[in-house]
């Protein structure tokens, strides 16, 4: 059995994220403050909690495989070039998702990081959009898009229904944008 190579991870959690925010980025796709803040908001998910003798790896160190894993696409999402990145084994970086995923869905982080406009704030984004936009649009207060999340796989449940137009399988998002260009929820 061959020994498992040098992990690019710590590299990014502890130089990159401190020295070089832009590496940091390309690397997780969000910034450094963003990812604390993260990190921050689920350590105390009873997803990361164990009872075992063997301790779960930091949390700062699931979120960035997750991270890492969901920016990839095509071969650089498979779990073995993943795993390699993370100096960590496959089952690893299926694990990691699997808690972040479910401390992320869990109704009390999202009821903290998904904020939809007051009344008053959408107010101010029309008048925004009525500055600088044309008049056709003056009600309006976000810009929605949407976007494919290509999978690597076939998902094992509903499979067919992740089949996208573009012949691979995928999730489709929907991003609404606020005027000042924050995203204000994903659907």
């Amino acid at each position: 059995m061959l020994p498992r190579g040098p992990s690019y991870l710590h590299h990014v959690l502890v130089a990159l994220k401190n020295q070089r925010s832009d590496h940091f980025r390309h690397q997780f796709r969000i910034n450094p403050s963003i990812f604390d803040a993260i990190v921050a908001a689920i350590k105390l998910d009873p997803i990361f909690a164990n009872s075992s003798n063997n301790a779960q790896m930091p949390v700062e160190e699931q979120l960035a495989i997750t991270l890492y894993r969901f920016g990839r696409d095509g071969n650089g999402a498979g779990l073995q070039e993943v795993a390699n990145w993370g100096g960590v084994g496959k089952g690893t970086v299926t694990l990691a998702t699997r808690r972040v995923m479910t401390a992320v869905l869990r109704p009390e982080f999202m009821e903290n990081a998904v904020h939809y406009p007051s009344e008053d704030a959408k107010e101010e984004a029309k008048r925004w959009v009525h500055k600088h936009s044309c008049h056709a649009w003056r009600n309006g207060w976000c810009f929605v898009d949407g976007t494919l999340i290509p999978l690597a796989i076939r998902p094992p449940w509903f499979g067919e229904s992740y089949w996208d137009r573009k012949d691979r399988y995928s999730l489709n998002a929907q991003v609404f944008i606020f005027c000042d260009c924050v995203v204000t929820f994903l659907l």
